[in-house]
């Protein structure tokens, strides 16, 4: 598999949070659950290139998404499904968020470019 490298406007937003690991089954079902409602609102986002979200067992989870712009990766902060509906689930198992970070892109790897040794620059 191999696929394009990010134009060299992309971000990665990460979400990042915090639980009592002992309350970890709850909150990989919320995890879940949650999805069944941001997966199409997020999906409906412009500028949207990768999403990805877990829960460990150690008590942390995180969002990590990437997308062409800042300007893209800012419209998380309005989406209804995510500040107010996925925040209530997440509060109701006791997540604690920390605040969320999105970063320029340095430079990355696909697949192929990692077994050939070398990575082009961002474009």
């Amino acid at each position: 598999m191999t696929a394009a490298s990010p134009p060299s406007t992309a971000v990665i937003r990460v979400s990042r949070a915090n639980f009592d690991p002992a309350q970890f089954e709850e909150v990989e079902q919320m995890t879940r659950d949650t999805g069944s409602y941001l997966i199409p609102a997020i999906g409906r986002l412009d500028g949207l290139i990768a999403y990805y979200v877990g829960a460990s067992v150690e008590g942390s989870m995180v969002h990590v998404s990437l997308w062409q712009t800042n300007d893209h990766a800012e419209q998380m902060g309005q989406l209804k499904e995510m500040v107010v509906d996925a925040r209530r689930d997440a509060d109701a198992v006791g997540v604690t968020f920390i605040p969320i970070v999105n970063y320029p892109i340095a430079w990355s790897i696909q697949p192929s470019q990692a077994r050939a040794g070398s990575a082009p620059p961002l474009n």
